[in-house]
């Protein structure tokens, strides 16, 4: 089962137990964090949409590190005037492992199992 979810501005597909750089969490290494703003979660074709989200489901993660990415240079340049400027910047993450998506479509050995079970209780 897979899910897409969204945090900082950005959306990430994952799976269970995928490991993903996300944008800075407040969160401790070790720590629970979870993604409630989730808008698909399927497996195969068997696939919910939201319309904007799917109202139920969260995606569970464990924080695994807190990091700083690669160093990106930024140049302004001016030709024949004398002129630049180089900046760097480092950008902040999260890196998170996915522990549980919750929520999901029901698969059809799920609900042969309810049916069975129903069948039971009325017997």
């Amino acid at each position: 089962m897979y899910a897409v979810f969204k945090t900082g501005g950005k959306q990430y597909r994952a799976s269970k137990g995928d490991r993903l750089r996300v944008e800075r969490l407040e969160a401790e290494e070790g720590a629970t964090v979870e993604f409630d703003q989730v808008l698909l979660v399927g497996e195969g074709t068997n696939v919910k949409l939201g319309s904007p989200l799917v109202s139920g489901s969260k995606v569970k993660a464990e924080v695994t590190s807190q990091g700083r990415a690669r160093k990106i240079k930024v140049l302004k340049f001016k030709r024949r005037k004398n002129y630049m400027r180089v900046k760097g910047h480092r950008q902040h993450f999260t890196e998170v492992e996915i522990t549980s998506i919750t929520g999901g479509p029901r698969t059809k050995a799920a609900a042969k199992n309810e049916a069975a079970a129903e069948t039971q209780a009325e017997n």
